[in-house]
């Protein structure tokens, strides 16, 4: 049976339709017959206790610089339709939080994906304390004192910003390192978050899994290998994707968090796993499905459609 769905994202004219997740997932509602609506964050409204949009009807197509038609700016009643994406981008910021407030009024006649409730209580970076047999040794603190304790023990490790997204803020601080003090002093005059540090796992000299996981089943990951001289391995600052197969580990890992996932409406996750160690569970907008689709040919898109029209239908 046709839906109707709306995909609450950044600007779609601006999106690259080859590594985009969201214009893949479009691609695929389409071609599933469905009707489909686009709008900004920043055109969602609350009124009267119902949810409302200022959006536009969608059709899209594969062909560049030409992938894209929109009709005109309506007001879209959010609760008629069937299907609400989450889809823009982080900063995970308050902007972002208000929209999970005001999405979830829709609920439960409306399925949101990913569900808006747990995606503002399953941040990327705190999710994972949850798990901590599963993770590297981690501290999340603003205080500088603790965070020199947590380096003078493990020596090398990795210093970023909790709610930091695409690699930005990233440093490796090695056993020569004598940056900390310096570093703490820039994030904390920007910002009022603790500040997230993990020891340094080697591994990821050979790569960054990300993992997709569709309704908490794995369905295939990718490797993202980190440019010459660089620790980050985000495909925005030069990481290369590669194809690779899904380990013991990695499935053990996936075991042990899908439930969790799957109870909490997360139905598209991407995950980080460097080495044996999970590193993030990606919630808010995960990416990754069109490399997967490229290199192992499996339709990722189809997949999380079809959990998502048996959440539907049951």
């Amino acid at each position: 049976m046709p839906l109707k769905i709306a995909f609450q994202m950044d600007p779609i004219a601006d999106v690259n339709i080859d590594a985009d997740s969201t214009f893949r997932l479009a691609e695929e509602a389409q071609a599933r017959g469905h009707e489909m609506y686009f709008y900004l964050p920043g055109r969602l409204t609350w009124e009267d206790g119902r949810v409302f949009a200022r959006a536009q009807k969608m059709t899209v197509r594969r062909q560049r610089g030409d992938h894209v038609t929109l009709g005109p700016e309506t007001v879209l009643d959010l609760n008629e339709m069937d299907v609400v994406w989450l889809r823009q981008d982080p900063p995970f910021d308050m902007g972002y939080i208000t929209t999970t407030h005001l999405l979830e009024w829709l609920q439960p006649h409306v399925l949101v994906a990913n569900d808006p409730f747990w995606v503002r209580n399953c941040p990327e970076k705190l999710l994972v304390l949850q798990f901590p047999d599963l993770i590297p040794p981690t501290m999340i603190a603003r205080d500088l004192a603790n965070l020199k304790a947590f380096k003078a023990h493990h020596g090398d490790i990795i210093l970023k910003p909790l709610y930091g997204n695409g690699g930005a803020g990233v440093f490796r601080l090695d056993p020569n390192d004598r940056n900390l003090s310096s570093l703490h002093e820039l994030f904390i005059t920007f910002s009022r978050e603790p500040l997230i540090a993990q020891k340094f796992i080697p591994a990821v000299a050979n790569g960054d899994k990300r993992i997709i996981l569709v309704d908490g089943e794995p369905v295939g990951a990718i490797n993202r290998v980190p440019a010459e001289g660089e620790t980050r391995s985000n495909m925005h600052v030069g990481g290369r994707p590669e194809k690779i197969a899904l380990t013991e580990r990695d499935r053990e890992i996936c075991a042990a968090i899908g439930p969790l996932l799957r109870e909490r409406g997360q139905i598209f996750v991407g995950i980080d796993v460097i080495g044996d160690y999970l590193t993030e569970i990606n919630v808010t907008s995960p990416t990754g499905i069109q490399e997967l689709e490229r290199f192992d040919g499996i339709n990722v898109a189809e997949k999380i459609w079809q959990a998502i029209e048996a959440r539907r239908a049951g």
